[in-house]
């Protein structure tokens, strides 16, 4: 590792640490005091913010960036006005520090609590998206953690201009300035010197696409909350009422295609297929998506025949991959074989069936007669959230300030002693 990156390292490692001591013992009022004082700073500063975000959409331009990357990379007003909201938000939730999360007595005589508590330093490094900036420091604020920030070169200049409001909050609330910190170089160095942090950094969150994420799953040595996909798959089961069926897929679509909860293929039972025929395909191609498909469903004019990889691909674009399944069983089988264990949405009237698809399939969300794209901690009622994890261990799904806490027991005797 160059030695640069890891002095930087180490100096933000140690200041971050030294905050976190002191977040953990800082009282809801003065976090939640900061994150209004951000949130007042963001809408106040927004002229400055957008005016630093145009210089990143002209770089973008300048590299040829794509269409999915410059639109997670664009703000406007009502983005912004979403990351005062999110701020806001969290800081009306309830803290997550302290919590108790089980408690009970022993025959011995001890009385044992289990206690949520901060994680201590989280390191993010993200792409593209400079509001993560303002969600992973508020969801780290929230629940007492330092953070340490690597957004993407793209996003550099926006970064920085939401990063100075939330050291704005942090001065107001009086809570130390290095909580929430920037990693201030757009050299990749300093991804390696994050993974490397053992010692300074206590779990590192991704959030980016799968180059990113594959290279920080090979390379960490401090422990991940990871997804590396969002494929996401729509199921039309044979009990689908059309309508819902309708709004949903080309919601699930298009909305926003460039995330990870957007839709990335669409199943549709072959009895709900006979009933209604190739209405939803109809449907993505009049909003414009390309309709890669086979067999039966190529009959269906405008569609474009798939290849073998089309299916379990992310394409984050106008592109869906479309089959033909007979029934749940081989709907559940296809989604095992190429899903990524990130979002999966069934479309039934049946309750039986409903039942089955959300019990045999181990995705971190599962929906039934909803669209995709609330695969979101702020449409869960999160606020925000600092990533989508679909490991097993710790967090799955959204994470938000609550899945970043620990725990520890809290033991309490009366003189008792082991005999």
């Amino acid at each position: 590792m160059d030695g640069q990156f890891s002095d930087l390292m180490t100096e933000m490692g140690g200041r971050a640490r030294a905050a976190a001591a002191e977040l953990a013992c800082a009282s809801s009022e003065r976090k939640s005091a900061a994150l209004i004082s951000a949130a007042a700073a963001v809408w106040d500063q927004r002229d400055a913010i957008l005016d630093a975000n145009c210089l990143d959409l002209d770089e973008a331009a300048a590299k040829g960036l794509s269409g999915a990357m410059t639109d997670r990379l664009k703000l406007d007003a009502a983005r912004l006005r979403g990351i005062v909201d999110g701020l806001r938000a969290i800081a009306e939730q309830k803290d997550p520090v302290g919590r108790v999360l089980a408690e009970w007595d022993r025959p011995n005589g001890l009385h044992i609590q289990r206690v949520a508590t901060p994680i201590g330093v989280i390191g993010v490094i993200y792409e593209s998206r400079p509001n993560v900036t303002a969600d992973a420091g508020a969801l780290c604020l929230k629940s007492g953690n330092a953070v340490i920030l690597r957004g993407g070169s793209e996003s550099f200049n926006s970064s920085e201009a939401i990063h100075a409001c939330m050291v704005q909050g942090l001065r107001d609330a009086g809570l130390p300035e290095a909580a929430i910190q920037l990693v201030p170089t757009r050299e990749r160095g300093m991804v390696t010197a994050m993974l490397q942090a053992v010692g300074h950094i206590d779990v590192i969150v991704p959030r980016g696409g799968k180059g990113l994420v594959g290279l920080v799953q090979t390379e960490a040595r401090v422990p991940v909350f990871a997804h590396l996909e969002g494929i996401c798959h729509v199921y039309a089961d044979r009990d689908a009422d059309l309508d819902k069926a309708r709004r949903v897929v080309v919601n699930a679509k298009t909305r926003r295609t460039g995330i990870c909860g957007a839709a990335e293929c669409l199943l549709i039972d072959w009895r709900f297929y006979t009933r209604h025929g190739g209405v939803l395909i109809e449907d993505l191609l009049r909003a414009g998506v390309e309709v890669r498909t086979e067999g039966e469903l190529l009959k269906i004019p405008g569609t474009v025949k798939a290849r073998p990889e089309d299916f379990g691909h992310e394409f984050l674009d106008m592109i869906i991959a479309a089959k033909l399944v007979d029934g749940v069983d081989e709907a559940i089988a296809h989604i095992r074989r190429y899903g990524s264990q990130h979002t999966e949405a069934i479309l039934t009237e049946n309750d039986a069936t409903a039942e089955t698809f959300f019990a045999e399939l181990d995705s971190a969300i599962l929906m039934r007669n909803a669209s995709t794209q609330f695969a979101d901690g702020g449409e869960f009622g999160m606020g925000a959230e600092i990533g989508i994890a679909t490991g097993k261990l710790h967090a799955r799904g959204p994470v938000g300030a609550e899945q970043l806490c620990s725990f520890k027991y809290l033991v309490t005797g009366d003189g008792t002693i082991r005999t």
